[in-house]
């Protein structure tokens, strides 16, 4: 009788052993948040931020805010408040971040706190819009400044520009698609690469003071134009450089430790890269004057003639490196956008799948690539950064708002981090302020397409997400299949608390 015992125990575990065997050879779901625990230390955090947030804006921008307030004095004094308004709006998002400790940014938030639709539109409007134009925004930027040392004195061909901005975004998604760690250790050299050269270029502005080269800032408040109109777009160019505040919002799941990590990363990144754009824009004023500044197709690049020498070509290369960076960490961070709203239902459901291989949201990060290329055909940067910046502060302000409401509505919720209620009354306001202040000042129909664009995802809410018809099913779900097979991938794994 023992005998028989020990063989059946035996035939047990060996039964046992074969199960796990076949499990781990054939995994059946997967699980983002750990297998891609990746930000181990805060210092990830802050190159997340910083290499996500300085890229293509500081030598793109510049010119834009000149051209909105015409002196240097306003010019300097709005890329300070919008380095303040970011800090804000950021520390708003760690108390969200650590309170609601999801993936996706805004969307779980306002899915707490306003329910499905505010966060479909928000979804529909950052997979479609704001988050694709901004990819698009950055490879353009890297376009332009990848191909002007080949057209000397003259502006390089647009079918060159978008050729070279399309090929930056088929590599950074495939970088992306293949491996999380490999995405983060070019992020993190490419945060080293543009903290190089902006600190050339602060050292040289510096170095250039010392000397005495301050007739630029002698008046600086004189012949600038103020208005209510003008104020708003110059913030709209410069927030559009201070973009990313919120990106770690987007990776929550895999920071290790956010309620410490998510916040330290905030207070020591935005200041930094607050007091990097005022010095470099100071840096800017010493070698050229407003009109000069106006007048150059690249800023930076001409700042290097002027300065480096015979070593001005590192200007060029580090921006580059600079704004690839910038897309990088784009791109990592809205694949994630894509990933959530996909597991919600909220979108095509092989969205929120996982690669088997790479155990990366794959299928999100290729959809978010090719939506982004579409960008590029007909993109015109300035209109591209207006349109962006109009639709984000949209959801920026509501988001803000939503933590308000929680304040009240879900005071159960535990707040590791509890800022001054003050603190989101402002920035809410602010929105409010720079989503209406173009439109009722200087009235575009690009404004009005937007909202249009906006609300016009009630309707797809309505037909495929609440009514869920059957027909869209029958269609999804053999493309579901074969795409499956085609990039390897699985469901994520339910989690079960």
């Amino acid at each position: 009788m023992g005998e028989e015992s020990l063989k059946k125990r035996k035939g047990d575990d060996k039964g046992r052993e074969d199960r796990q065997s076949i499990q781990s050879h054939e995994p059946q779901r997967m699980n983002l948040q750990k297998q891609a625990n990746l930000f181990l230390f805060s210092f990830c955090g802050i190159c997340m931020i910083v290499g996500t947030i300085i890229g293509s804006g500081i030598f793109v921008s510049p010119k834009s805010v000149l051209a909105n307030v015409e002196a240097v004095g306003p010019c300097l004094t709005i890329w300070a408040a919008c380095g303040v308004l970011a800090t804000l709006g950021a520390l708003c998002f760690a108390e969200l971040g650590t309170m609601i400790t999801k993936s996706g940014g805004e969307y779980p938030y306002l899915m707490e706190a306003f329910g499905p639709i505010p966060a479909f539109l928000f979804s529909w409007t950052s997979l479609l819009v704001t988050k694709p134009s901004s990819f698009a925004i950055i490879c353009l930027s890297f376009a332009e400044y990848a191909s002007a040392p080949f057209y000397p004195g003259c502006d390089p061909p647009q079918v060159v520009i978008k050729c070279l901005a399309a090929a930056a975004i088929v590599v950074i998604t495939i970088v992306n698609s293949l491996s999380v760690k490999l995405g983060s250790y070019l992020q993190n050299f490419l945060t080293a690469a543009k903290m190089i050269i902006v600190t050339i270029i602060i050292v040289s502005g510096i170095v250039l003071l010392a000397q005495g080269k301050t007739e630029n800032f002698k008046d600086s408040f004189k012949d600038s134009k103020i208005s209510v109109s003008s104020i708003s777009l110059a913030f709209y160019n410069g927030l559009w450089a201070y973009d990313g505040w919120n990106q770690l919002n987007y990776i929550t799941e895999e920071l290790k430790n956010p309620y410490r990590n998510l916040p330290l990363s905030i207070i020591i990144g935005i200041p930094l890269v607050t007091v990097c754009y005022v010095l470099i824009n100071i840096s800017y004023f010493t070698v050229m004057t407003s009109t000069e500044l106006l007048q150059s197709q690249a800023v930076a690049v001409t700042f290097g003639d002027r300065v480096l020498y015979p070593a001005s070509w590192i200007v060029p290369l580090f921006v580059v490196f600079s704004t690839l960076g910038s897309a990088n960490g784009t791109c990592f961070t809205a694949g994630r956008l894509v990933y959530v709203a996909g597991r919600e239902g909220h979108m095509l459901k092989i969205l929120s799948y996982i690669s088997v291989k790479h155990l990366t949201p794959a299928p999100a990060i290729i959809f978010y690539g090719a939506i982004a290329i579409i960008y590029i055909i007909p993109g015109d940067i300035d209109t591209l950064i207006n349109y962006f910046s109009f639709a984000v502060w949209i959801f920026y302000g509501l988001t803000v708002l939503a933590l308000i409401v929680m304040r009240f509505t879900r005071k159960e919720l535990r707040r590791p981090i509890r800022i001054p209620i003050i603190i989101p009354v402002i920035v809410t306001l602010v929105s409010i302020l720079l989503v209406l202040a173009p439109i009722i000042s200087a009235p575009e129909l690009a404004y009005l397409y937007c909202i249009l664009f906006i609300l016009s995802g009630l309707i797809v809410y309505v037909l495929f997400v609440h009514l869920k018809f059957n027909w869209p099913q029958k269609i999804s779900k053999p493309m579901t299949m074969h795409l499956q097979m085609l990039l390897e991938v699985v469901p994520e794994e339910e989690v079960t608390e």
